[in-house]
């Protein structure tokens, strides 16, 4: 049977494309009481597989520290679209514990549109659950591996190309040298900035290319 929310009137159904999360009512027997005064339905009585899903709390009910959406130990539902003409009620501060209290100062009906948002909008980094991180977590590690030896190949081939262009600028010179080319020919072939430079330097930076791989 599919989950749907246990609230008069929403029609939240779960569906893992959504980003609603669905809670069952607590254990406890005065937090479970408090839940169902809340919810204000006639004669209602929840059972084993009766939820209410996210849109009815604040943000602040919310564990952040999971990857998981989960309910504070005291968290109430208190976001509702009741009928104007009913009163609005708000938790028994009594019944619930004191301490890290997550309950709203006053009447929260009029924030449901905003705080539901507000909801979905702090939990939308969430995955489902934890093998889908796994998987996401193993499907980059292997794309940074794949990019470091496509780093790794680029780097080679312009080493590799360097090296060549180098000797095939040696080669130039020394023809030049032994009036087999005509002078000047290295100009026409070599940036401004290495025209200056004399064969032995170029033999220089070959060697030291050569000792490098």
């Amino acid at each position: 049977m599919p989950t749907n929310c246990a609230a008069a009137g929403c029609a939240a159904t779960y569906n893992k494309h959504i980003n609603v999360s669905f809670h069952r009512f607590p254990l406890d027997p005065q937090r479970r009481k408090e839940w169902v005064r809340l919810v204000r339905r006639k004669n209602f009585v929840p059972g084993k597989h009766t939820f209410l899903c996210s849109k009815h709390f604040e943000a602040s009910c919310f564990d952040l520290t999971g990857q998981t959406r989960r309910l504070k130990m005291d968290a109430v539902p208190t976001i509702f679209d009741f009928c104007t003409h009913l009163k609005s009620m708000k938790p028994k501060s009594r019944n619930l514990p004191k301490k890290n209290s997550c309950i709203p100062a006053g009447p929260s009906n009029m924030k449901s549109n905003v705080s539901c948002q507000q909801v979905l909008l702090e939990h939308s980094y969430a995955f489902r659950s934890p093998t889908e991180a796994k998987k996401r977590i193993i499907q980059l590690e292997k794309e940074i591996a794949s990019l470091k030896r496509k780093m790794k190949n680029c780097l080679q081939k312009e080493r590799r190309a360097t090296q060549r262009w180098f000797k095939i600028t040696c080669l130039v010179k020394s023809l030049e040298a032994n009036n087999i080319l005509p002078r000047g020919t290295s100009e026409h072939i070599l940036p401004s900035a290495l025209n200056d430079l004399t064969l032995q330097n170029f033999k220089i930076i070959v060697q030291d290319q050569q000792d490098q791989t």
